[in-house]
């Protein structure tokens, strides 16, 4: 049988983003289901939460921020390792960059799998690299982080937060407390698959909890519109666990059958496609989520490194067997 084209290499169509403001000081650039960003805009300076995946890329994003203000753009975090999220930050030095802050599970991920993952994301999406050639090599922190760290722009306090492993073992969170809004990363999405190819599926709902207890009224997700309302991200925290316990619980029992990865991803598919079979990136993301969750519920706790080479074979071998 004819094998589909790997991952998304032939998704051309361009993605309209949408710089938008959700309170007094902070924004949210959003793309259709394309990896957002989020911007705090302080009295002295701008924060940007995940760097886009090009310096290219950065500058439509700077541009719109010179719409509203000439502030210098000094800080960039990033919400994890995965290159689409970090691989533009070159491109904010002319704006006045001075640190780019991640977490030390951040810092130990890029140190050890961040020149694979490169390769990796750029072969499975090349869409979402614009003028990839304009990426000057890994983006490393200037500024790591254990668990908590507190921003103070001018008189607004920004609290980065490490409040548990989930999409990723250093997942960071960006929390404005007086505003009540919150940018999530790839820890929570809406209208999106997630993609648990580097997950701690296990951990990650109580992580979850952690974010609903913070009682966010605004949360920008990884991907999907911005969620503006205290019910709307109720509702993105419960898409989002019930995507990884899901695909969790199914992967489980495909394990203790003995299955296949090929049988594991049909029997997988029974639970997900009818509840996110609908949803952007989602045949995109599956075949790399079901791996990572029969990886998990077999025992391997920490994610095998993803490379180019590895992602076709896996691709190749579960589309051959449907």
């Amino acid at each position: 049988m004819t094998t589909k084209k790997f991952a998304s290499v032939a998704d051309l169509e361009v993605k309209k983003t949408t710089f938008a403001q959700l309170s007094d000081h902070c924004w949210a650039y959003t793309a259709e289901g394309d990896p957002n960003t989020g911007v705090i805009i302080g009295e002295d300076s701008v924060l940007i939460c995940d760097a886009l995946a090009t310096p290219v890329m950065a500058q439509s994003l700077i541009a719109e921020i010179r719409k509203v203000t000439d502030k210098p753009i000094k800080y960039v975090v990033l919400s994890h390792y995965h290159a689409v999220r970090v691989l533009g930050a070159s491109g904010y030095k002319a704006a006045g960059m001075q640190e780019i802050i991640a977490s030390q599970g951040t810092y130990e991920m890029i140190v050890e799998r961040g020149a694979q993952d490169m390769q990796s994301e750029y072969e499975r999406f090349p869409r979402l690299f614009n003028n990839f050639d304009s990426v000057p090599g890994l983006t490393w922190p200037t500024l790591v982080f254990k668990d908590a760290m507190t921003l103070w722009m001018g008189k607004l306090e920004v609290q980065i937060l490490h409040v548990g492993p989930g999409h990723t073992k250093g997942d960071t969170i960006v929390w404005v407390p007086s505003e009540k809004v919150l940018f999530s990363g790839d820890l929570v999405e809406a209208d999106a698959a997630c993609y648990t190819g580097d997950a701690q599926l296990q951990e990650w709902p109580a992580t979850l909890d952690a974010l609903a207890a913070l009682g966010a009224q605004k949360l920008v997700p990884g991907r999907g519109p911005a969620l503006v309302t205290p019910e709307r991200v109720k509702e993105g925290l419960d898409y989002t666990r019930d995507f990884v316990t899901t695909l969790l619980g199914s992967a489980k029992e495909a394990v203790a059958q003995g299955m296949t990865l090929s049988l594991a991803m049909a029997h997988i598919r029974k639970a997900m496609d009818p509840k996110f079979g609908q949803v952007f990136i989602y045949e995109h993301c599956l075949p790399f989520d079901v791996t990572r969750a029969v990886d998990e519920a077999s025992g391997i706790k920490h994610p095998r490194i993803w490379t180019a080479e590895r992602d076709k074979e896996m691709w190749h071998g579960l589309q051959a067997s449907q």
